[in-house]
């Protein structure tokens, strides 16, 4: 059907309304059904209708249980926000996990952006926040990278670091770091600097391959290979068995058929595995399928039986 193989992973979006115990069950159903990966948002405020209850799930002490509770699928977030810790929190946190999962986690880093949720929980919201994006990969992976025995410093306009013991240390040798986005100049050029992978959240084909261009002439400008960074797209993902099953999916999560055709992986098993390969033609390597009803591991298995198996 297309050159190379596509993951799947699962995304979900635990800020509209999830327990720990619902994202569990969805993680154990990424495992049992042999997808990739168990990916979560990182949001502390519901968007659009419905009433988000019974509250947020914070994503890291998620992935920190679930790490416990998983034995293969790669666990991780699409996209951390910058604004919530600090780097170097963040950089003990993750490492930690990796640590409990057995080196299986992956970490998504993004700016931050939704204000509201800064406002609702204190959290400061800053103006310039690529800038200081820059320095927060910069400290992570440096801490990272610190060999045991020496110590990291980093003298930033946003953040100073004297004497870190760079402790602890992630299980894998490298963490894979994710950058993604729609941004034409430095979003690029960060993950030609940082990114393992590069991640087009909810574009289209047009749009992600234009954006995949300019990582890969960005990567080469910075004398690294383009090929040398996986690229991935983020898209929602509606599947039935016929066009009955199709529209009570769409319904059930408050979207018209149509539309979820048009803007991500709709329709009939076979209908999906033609635009997922229409996605790998441009040299996307993995998806990330956002689940927006977690209730729904029938959605799962379907995917699973009728779709994944048509990508090997």
């Amino acid at each position: 059907m297309h050159d190379g193989c596509m993951d799947l992973r699962i995304f979900t979006e635990p800020q509209q309304g999830a327990t720990y115990d619902t994202l569990l069950a969805v993680a154990k159903a990424t495992e049992d059904l042999g997808f990739d990966a168990f990916f979560r948002s990182d949001h502390y405020l519901k968007m659009g209708d419905g009433d988000g209850l019974p509250g947020p799930t914070d994503a890291w002490i998620t992935l920190a249980g679930l790490a416990r509770e998983t034995r293969r699928i790669r666990l991780g977030t699409l996209m951390t926000a910058g604004t919530f810790r600090l780097p170097g929190v963040l950089a003990i946190q993750v490492a930690q996990v990796d640590q409990m999962s057995g080196g299986r986690v992956e970490l998504g880093l993004g700016a931050g952006w939704f204000e509201e949720e800064h406002t609702a929980y204190g959290i400061p919201f800053p103006k310039e926040k690529i800038a200081r994006l820059e320095e927060q990969l910069a400290i992570v992976t440096g801490l990272w990278a610190t060999e045991v025995g020496e110590t990291f410093d980093f003298h930033g306009e946003y953040y100073d670091l004297k004497d870190s013991p760079a402790l602890p240390k992630p299980a894998q040798p490298r963490i894979p770091v994710l950058i993604g986005g729609h941004g034409a100049t430095r979003t690029p050029r960060l993950a030609a600097r940082y990114a393992d992978e590069f991640n087009m959240p909810f574009g289209s084909i047009e749009d992600s391959e234009r954006q995949f261009g300019r990582v890969r002439a960005a990567a080469e400008e910075a004398g690294r290979g383009a090929d040398e960074i996986t690229y991935s797209n983020a898209l929602v993902v509606c599947v039935g068995k016929d066009d009955q099953e199709v529209a009570r999916r769409a319904a059930a999560i408050g979207r018209e058929v149509p539309e979820l055709k048009a803007n991500g992986l709709a329709g009939t098993p076979d209908e999906v595995v033609d635009k997922i390969g229409r996605y790998a033609k441009i040299g996307s390597r993995r998806l990330y399928l956002q689940i927006l009803d977690l209730s729904d591991l029938d959605h799962l298995e379907l995917i699973s039986s009728q779709v994944q198996s048509q990508l090997s």
